[in-house]
């Protein structure tokens, strides 16, 4: 019995590091050449899968794939965001809000080993029409985000709901796109016009909490 237990759980352990390989190798490859680009076998070689089959296996189509990288990556942000509602509480400054926004990416990828992929495979992603929906929907379904926002509307209650929702878009573009040009530069070791993540995670608070509070002119 604790044979059979013991086999199974390397067993495990060999199909979970299997699955890490491939997220990382796609995230990479996403990240470098765009999501469409890269095909099931550049990944698995790029994993180190002899079988090039193995991505298809373990995660379905593209868009699963897609999807479980997103997962990944959010898990982490996730509980980084569930701090930052801690530290505000039920705060009535626009600018509150757009810190839990903004700064537990940034957080996040200031912890990660360099180079990161992430920022640049979800600008790829939000340019592709057939996976953008998969990181929006993704991104909606985390409770922490739902507080967030929620807490940012009540600030902004004359706000009319046409440009609501505009600004969520403009706010959403700068932040997945100022991300990727930040990761970019440091990979390709170019200057960056901030000096560390924190810092850049500011000048988009400032930008964004800007963005929110323009005024409206009424057409």
């Amino acid at each position: 019995m604790v044979r059979a237990m013991t086999g199974r759980t390397v067993r495990e352990e060999r199909i979970n590091a299997t699955r890490q390989a491939i997220l990382l190798a796609a995230e990479r490859l996403f990240a470098e050449h765009g999501v469409l680009a890269v095909s099931n076998r550049q990944i698995s070689e790029a994993a180190e899968q002899g079988n090039n089959t193995a991505v298809s296996y373990h995660f379905g189509t593209k868009a699963d794939l897609v999807r479980a990288i997103v997962r990944k990556r959010n898990e982490p942000v996730e509980g980084l965001r569930i701090e930052w509602l801690k530290e505000i509480g039920d705060s009535p400054r626009v600018r509150d809000w757009v810190t839990c926004l903004v700064r537990p990416s940034a957080d996040n990828l200031a912890e990660l080993d360099s180079p990161t992929w992430f920022a640049r495979f979800s600008a790829q992603v939000m340019t592709e029409p057939s996976l953008r929906d998969i990181a929006v929907e993704e991104s909606l379904s985390s409770p922490a985000m739902h507080r967030i926002l929620d807490g940012l509307h009540r600030c902004l209650p004359e706000l009319p709901d046409e440009v609501r929702a505009e600004r969520a878009d403009m706010a959403r573009q700068l932040i997945v796109h100022t991300y990727a040009e930040r990761e970019r530069a440091l990979a390709e070791g170019t200057p960056t016009p901030r000096a560390s993540w924190q810092e850049a995670a500011t000048g988009l608070i400032d930008a964004i909490t800007g963005l929110w509070l323009a005024h409206v002119t009424e057409s």
